[in-house]
């Protein structure tokens, strides 16, 4: 028998050699498939809409203050203490409502003593009436000289000025009686009583209180030049032009202005140009002196290229978006933007009427070239139903 040594023996180990090396290979070749299948996932989804072209109104928005059309300080015109205060500081007042009330006592004795002065001046006039008809009549007969004559129709002119001074001074005695009632001399809202009952009040002096008108009232902001020489061909018809406005104070609430005068200079000082709007205010709840906001329309396109703000990126002093091509690919594309619109841009520069841009998911896109699975959306997102969310809060909430 022949004996087995190592040199001649042909064990497992030097049969199964080749096949282990080929096993070996086989799997390295199925890793390296699964590595390069792992490397390349599929294109993320983004959401993609293609720029609209509408007509816009382009609006900017300007700082302005509320102001009452008519503000008055009311003084008294007679000097005299204050008899009554007939009105309630704050509240609503007619033209021609009684305010204060002076003491008219002096001022009846005075209208009283000017009424006699008149009347003691009316009869006088008749006397020299009289004595100047039967002086023309003697004149005539040769009874009385010519001096005499001339005597007694100077007399009936003298007495004829006192009895217009009399009647000027009666009209001021009874102008003056009528001062002692002070009203207000416009509708609107009455300040505080500055001067109480019992109070001396000095004729153009004393400041008794203050009434504004508050239907309607004037907001007056500024715009600067640029805006004003933009705004100008909207106004150069000279009809009122629509405004929106916010008031300090209130969240989201907007009221409709017309805009109806626009100064006729710039204020060299700060190079702006004063524009005043008119706002209706039936319950007087808006208040003189309060902040404003104005936005006022300043050009009008005819075709104008709008974008979702959320589709505009900024790369330092650089805005562009991403447009996706025919292939699905992904180009970044430098622009230029305008005005807002609501929730879209204009492009002033850039992009072309159907291109589309991704408005959601830019965080997914890594650099130009890039494929991604474009899911086609409304470039304007609709608001949400205020109504709806707080049914679908309450539906999840139970």
């Amino acid at each position: 028998m022949e004996r087995l040594t190592g040199k001649n023996f042909k064990g497992p180990g030097r049969v199964l050699g080749p096949a282990l090396v080929m096993m070996t290979v086989l799997l390295s070749g199925c890793e390296v498939q699964s590595d390069e299948a792992m490397a390349m996932p599929p294109p993320p989804e983004v959401d993609v809409a293609e720029v609209v072209v509408e007509p816009v109104t382009l609006w900017e928005s300007f700082t302005g203050r509320v102001e009452a059309p008519e503000t008055v300080d009311l003084r008294p015109r007679v000097s005299g203490y204050i008899h009554e205060v007939a009105f309630e500081e704050g509240e609503l007042v007619q033209a021609g409502d009684l305010l204060f009330q002076i003491d008219p006592r002096p001022y009846e004795a005075r209208e009283q003593a000017a009424r006699a002065e008149l009347a003691q001046a009316q009869s006088q006039l008749e006397l020299a009436r009289s004595e100047a008809g039967r002086a023309k009549t003697l004149l005539d007969s040769r009874a009385i000289s010519r001096e005499e004559y001339d005597q007694r129709n100077a007399a009936l002119m003298s007495a004829r000025a006192r009895m217009q001074a009399a009647q000027a001074a009666l009209d001021t005695a009874e102008l003056d009686l009528q001062y002692t009632r002070v009203t207000s001399p416009v509708t609107g809202r009455a300040g505080r009583a500055m001067v109480t009952r019992g109070n001396l009040a000095n004729a153009d002096q004393t400041l008794l209180t203050t009434v504004v008108s508050v239907d309607p009232v004037h907001v007056y902001f500024e715009a600067d030049e640029r805006a004003a020489f933009s705004s100008q061909q909207l106004l150069a018809n000279g009809e009122p032009r629509a405004v929106r406005i916010a008031l300090g104070g209130e969240d989201g609430r907007q009221y409709q202005g017309l805009l109806d005068f626009v100064d006729n200079r710039l204020n060299p000082g700060t190079g702006t140009l004063q524009y005043r709007a008119v706002l209706g205010n039936p319950d007087g709840q808006i208040k003189p002196g309060q902040f404003a906001r104005v936005e006022m329309p300043v050009a009008e396109l005819d075709q104008a290229l709008l974008v979702n703000r959320k589709a505009v990126l900024t790369d330092q002093d650089r805005r562009f978006v991403y447009v996706v091509d025919d292939n699905n690919v992904v180009t970044p594309r430098q622009v230029t933007t305008g005005h807002q619109v609501d929730e879209l841009l204009v492009i002033q520069n850039g992009l072309n009427s159907g291109d589309r841009v991704i408005i959601n998911g830019t965080q997914k896109v890594f650099g130009a070239g890039m494929e991604v699975s474009p899911q086609r959306v409304a470039m304007e997102e609709p608001e949400a139903d205020e109504d709806a969310a707080i049914a679908l809060a309450q539906e999840l909430s139970q």
